[in-house]
């Protein structure tokens, strides 16, 4: 991974390499010691990302718009037509409708973001996969508070899907079945890069980033923790939907503004199984990429092809 991000399309059934925007950048913040200092000590702090969200929200950056769909290879046909006021009103465009669809079938737990995904069956609280250094366990990525009500170990020995969305992504998010909310919080952090280097730098990113997390209880897939990630660049996360609303399956939840950023669900044992290709290329320390909507996830056990 010296240049370039490799990653396994689904769709296309081959290896393809991801454009990272502002690679050299990251490259230097976390792969040089004066790097990693300047992004520790000030550019991973609230204000910077907060004023970096700010600018991209202003009239001007539109400008910005041309060059950054030609550069990231972004299929605009795929999207509404639309004036956009500023880069962040671009950022947060919305597919045509039939650009995607959600898996009718109740059996499966269909894609919740258009993503770069990694899938693991069953998570421990000693697990360091794939990123040497990073945990994945439920508990310090949840922070949950006393008043929730939520006992984290409910999601302990069972699945979890991690998926990465990087700058030239449809950056809305979705639920992946019907259901209520049942809890909601917010835990603060810093706003340190998704990007698989910084990963490989930082190791517990997903335990010092700003995150969102909503408890939701679905029809089909049982008790799900939702987790949504900040990231260097992202001005907010933003919820469209009414929590105290019941959700359907495929609606809308929220959607970052500006940056890279990830969405991490976890569920309880036994109640579903991450799809067997996923499982696989993730052994393999590969991420898919996975389009809205498709199959992610089977209830209970997959079936045998």
């Amino acid at each position: 991974m010296a240049g370039s991000i490799q990653v396994w399309d689904r769709a296309a059934a081959r290896m393809t390499e991801e454009i990272v925007h502002g690679g050299g950048g990251v490259r230097f913040l976390y792969r040089t010691m004066v790097g990693r200092r300047l992004e520790s000590l000030v550019l991973s702090r609230r204000f910077v990302s907060r004023l970096m969200g700010s600018w991209h929200g202003a009239r001007f950056s539109k400008g910005m718009i041309p060059g950054f769909i030609r550069s990231q290879s972004i299929r605009m046909e795929e999207f509404e037509p639309a004036e956009y006021s500023s880069f962040n009103d671009f950022f947060v465009r919305r597919f045509r409708d039939g650009a995607r669809n959600f898996h009718q079938d109740g059996s499966v737990l269909p894609a919740f973001a258009e993503a770069r995904y990694l899938a693991f069956s069953k998570v421990t609280p000693d697990m360091r996969f794939p990123v040497k250094g990073t945990s994945m366990a439920p508990s310090p990525i949840l922070a949950v508070p006393e008043e929730a009500g939520i006992d984290p170990g409910r999601f302990r020995g069972g699945p979890l899907l991690i998926a990465r969305l990087c700058p030239a992504d449809y950056h809305r998010y979705h639920y992946p079945d019907s259901g209520r909310t049942a809890s909601t919080w917010t835990v603060h952090g810093r706003y340190h890069s998704v990007n698989p280097v910084a990963l490989a730098a930082l190791g517990d990113v997903f335990v010092r980033n700003e995150r969102r997390v909503a408890i939701l209880a679905t029809e089909r897939f049982g008790c799900l923790a939702y987790v949504e990630v900040g990231a260097l660049g992202v001005g907010r996360i933003v919820q469209t939907h009414d929590e105290a609303e019941p959700f359907r399956r495929g609606g809308e939840k929220g959607m970052f503004l500006f940056g890279g950023s990830t969405v991490m669900v976890f569920g309880e044992p036994g109640a579903w199984t991450p799809s067997a290709d996923l499982l696989e290329k993730t052994g393999q320390g590969i991420e898919t990429l996975i389009r809205l909507g498709e199959p992610v996830g089977f209830r209970g056990q997959q079936p045998k092809p």
